[in-house]
């Protein structure tokens, strides 16, 4: 995959750099079985009241139904094309199983057009395959990891993240993950190897304001140019700098912790994140 740079004809394309979607399998359509209508709410509840401030509008768009499980064991499926997800920043790929039924999967980085997959116990630790962590060797690169047996894919879905198998502790296995955080999840959970599909979607950028109202994203009003009523950042004469960074509800940003003290999942944490200080 590539980032696209435009000559600055215009101002929106002066600095715009987006993907060139050579990854991408072309003249596909979705696959009908598989989408989902979204209903857009603006921001609003049931009753009307705006709940979420700067969302509304954008392109209308339906929902792909991704098989984060993987459960189909030891059949063997087809890449029949590689897919844009207005969903998700990575790819995803439209698969077809020997019995004919079709799945989107999350595709993983160099998975091909016509390459076979499979899932299972028995399955070969090879690109795209999806097997327990017990049976994946130590020192793999691995996405779409389970945290309960059977629920399905729930870490390193997004474009170019990646866990680790970095060791086995009895009826555990340790992963380091893309935060920097190494847990502990149980070798019965699955994972599908490689790492996601779209490394590249980090470095693109949109270059004018109305590709993120395509999105469906509206402007967003910083806190020191509000009034003191509307931010604790707010108010002041001239350009004030607005006192200490906290959001609207007055938590403290850069390194203030949020995390519960006694949270539940802690006993999994073997390495706590990377600190951003």
């Amino acid at each position: 995959m590539a980032i696209k740079k435009y000559n600055p004809t215009t101002p929106g394309q002066r600095f715009k750099e987006i993907s060139a979607n050579d990854d991408l399998t072309p003249g596909i359509k979705p696959e009908k079985s598989l989408l989902k209508p979204i209903k857009k709410s603006g921001g609003r509840n049931n009753t009307g009241k705006m709940t979420m401030r700067y969302l509304g509008g954008g392109h209308k768009k339906r929902y792909r139904l991704i098989d984060f499980k993987r459960d189909k064991d030891n059949m063997d499926a087809t890449v029949k094309s590689i897919e844009y997800d207005p969903n998700r920043s990575a790819r995803i790929a439209l698969v077809i199983y020997a019995d004919g039924e079709k799945r989107y999967i999350i595709a993983p980085e160099k998975l091909k057009v016509g390459q076979t997959i499979v899932s299972g116990e028995k399955a070969a630790p090879e690109l795209g395959n999806t097997l327990t962590l017990a049976n994946i060797p130590l020192g793999t690169d691995i996405h779409n990891i389970e945290l309960k047996p059977g629920k399905g894919g729930m870490l390193a879905r997004s474009a170019g993240s990646y866990g680790t198998l970095t060791s086995r502790d009895g009826k555990y296995a340790i992963i380091k993950l893309p935060s920097g955080e190494s847990r502990m999840v149980l070798t019965t959970c699955r994972a599908t190897i490689g790492v996601t599909s779209n490394g590249d979607h980090a470095l693109e950028k949109s270059g004018k304001a109305g590709r993120s109202r395509w999105k469906g994203r509206r402007p967003r009003v910083r806190g020191v140019a509000m009034n003191p009523v509307d931010h604790p950042m707010g108010g002041g004469e001239g350009r004030a700098s607005g006192g200490h960074p906290r959001s609207r509800n007055g938590m403290p940003a850069k390194g203030y912790k949020t995390r519960a003290k006694k949270k539940y999942s802690d006993r999994y944490i073997v390495e706590k994140r990377k600190s951003k200080k």
